[in-house]
């Protein structure tokens, strides 16, 4: 197949661009040891309480921690880290006691007590400008097969279905698929010979992880969007997650990629294919499935206000025309310029810094050269091809 080469060389190097975002939107090596090193110590806290109803406790990650698609807020410094609190214990055990019984085990620990804050369905630690432990409690749910739980609901009057673990799996199923990509030859020699005029970014980067780096990238233009709006109407995460990895394990059966950046706007693009929609007594529901568990809908919120279900297509929408936009985008100015409005100015300017210094210290150690079809590379070989060595005056268009 031939494909022009300009064009593949501009998606490389966007997609390059949104991997070094991603980067910038999570948790730190050290934040994520900090975080387990404190739920770890949350949990056997929980765990060495006299109280039978807390000695077989277990605490484990949930959410974006457990799955890596963390996103930092906008306007603050601190992450979400969501934890489950499961008792191990079947029975008619009110949610509120049960979530009584943690907070008052909590509020025994000197170094806890200070932190606490208590939220409808939880409890929450929050370390100052790092992150909060959100402690949501559980128990088993005999009437799910597949290792279901039950959580609080909001009023802490019943347990709802859910299956944090399971949902786990099945992400991470979702997420080792791997997209069939075709070998994409330049259409002419000329081309080929364009790249060395490219602007130099080591455009082989690549994804770590298409379907995680998708979630994020959707997440934060999210936020972005709805940063001037009533935030309460932005779709949550696990909409978001949800929709993505069903929309993922369909594209990568159903089609063959040039490059990450298409599989990326493939997925955004399907997501609404997987909301389910009926119409009852005139009134149209929306469902989005936990697909682990039995009466678990994610979009429950929409059936009551229907503004969430409007604010979440017409979301879709730009961001499905903001990435679509960037394929026809030169230069790299102008893929700053339109990444910043979308993703916002400081992380795409953290996201640039880090390519320039790969670039510079790829030069710098004559580690960067040019594939043809596939544009400024770092280490000079791709699937045991050599690459052309990339002078160093041929940077910024002069030494």
């Amino acid at each position: 197949m031939l494909v022009d080469s300009r064009m593949i060389l501009r998606k490389a190097e966007t997609a390059g661009v949104l991997e070094r975002l991603c980067q910038a939107l999570e948790l730190t090596a050290a934040q994520y040891e900090t975080a387990k090193s404190r739920y770890e110590a949350v949990g056997k806290w929980l765990a060495d309480s006299e109280s039978p109803l807390l000695r077989e406790l277990s605490i484990y990650l949930q959410g974006s921690t457990a799955l890596g698609t963390t996103v930092k807020p906008i306007e603050q410094n601190e992450h979400d880290v969501d934890l489950v609190a499961h008792l191990p214990i079947l029975g008619g055990l009110p949610p509120a006691g049960v979530k009584r019984a943690i907070g008052d085990r909590l509020r025994a620990n000197a170094r806890y007590a200070p932190l606490l804050l208590e939220m409808p369905r939880c409890w929450r630690l929050s370390y100052a400008n790092e992150f909060h432990l959100d402690i949501t409690p559980s128990i088993p749910n005999p009437a799910c097969a597949n290792g279901g739980e039950l959580v609080p609901d909001k009023a802490l009057k019943q347990w709802k279905e859910s299956n944090p673990k399971g949902y786990n799996r099945l992400f991470e199923r979702r997420a080792a698929l791997q997209p069939r990509m075709r070998f994409v030859k330049s259409e002419t020699a000329q081309d080929r010979a364009r790249a060395d005029s490219i602007e130099p970014y080591p455009l082989a980067l690549g994804f770590k992880g298409i379907l995680r780096r998708t979630v994020q990238v959707a997440k934060r233009h999210r936020d972005v969007y709805f940063v001037e709006m009533d935030r309460s109407f932005a779709p949550i995460s696990v909409i978001i997650t949800t929709l993505a990895a069903r929309s993922y394990e369909y594209c990568v059966g159903q089609f063959v990629y040039d490059n990450e950046l298409d599989v990326v706007r493939d997925i955004i693009r399907h997501m609404p294919a997987f909301i389910e929609m009926r119409t009852i007594a005139g009134e149209t529901l929306w469902f989005i499935w936990n697909e682990t568990t039995e009466g678990e809908n994610f979009a429950e919120k929409w059936n009551s206000d229907p503004n969430r279900a409007e604010a979440f297509f017409a979301w879709h929408e730009r961001v499905t025309a903001d990435l679509d936009r960037l394929v026809d985008i030169e230069g790299l100015d102008r893929l700053n310029k339109s990444l910043s409005e979308s993703f916002g100015r400081a992380v795409v300017a953290k996201a640039f810094d880090s390519l320039t210094e790969e670039v510079t210290s790829a030069r710098r150690e004559s580690r960067l050269s040019v594939m043809p079809g596939v544009g400024l590379v770092v280490g000079g070989m791709t699937a045991g091809a050599p690459g052309i060595a990339v002078p160093q005056n041929t940077f910024f268009g002069g030494r």
